[in-house]
């Protein structure tokens, strides 16, 4: 559980433009992600680029994956679903880090 608070704290941008309400879903979310689609022992840092528009994030792509053919790609997208994304609108990019190690 502590590696997935420190990829929690690596998508800081998200939790900063999420309200308290939806931070704990938010959390939730991540947490699924990262387990359906990689494993949680190995580390990874994949950079996407996203329209954000409406609270949502979509059309996003892989620019950069530190670990590929290891389902980080996945996991990132996935979390990109359910990132909360507040007032911001336009293209974006979205580093998610993941620590490994659990």
């Amino acid at each position: 559980m502590i590696n997935f608070h420190k990829f929690a704290g690596g998508c800081a941008l998200a939790l900063a433009l999420a309200g308290q309400a939806s931070a704990g879903s938010f959390e939730d979310s991540m947490s699924k992600c990262l387990t359906k689609n990689a494993n949680t022992r190995d580390a990874a840092v994949v950079m996407l680029e996203c329209t954000a528009d409406g609270g949502k994030l979509s059309g996003c792509k892989v620019l950069e994956n530190s670990q590929p053919n290891k389902g980080f790609d996945k996991a990132a997208l996935c979390v990109a679903d359910a990132l909360p994304m507040g007032s911001k609108s336009g293209t974006v990019k979205v580093p998610m880090r993941f620590p490994g190690g659990g």
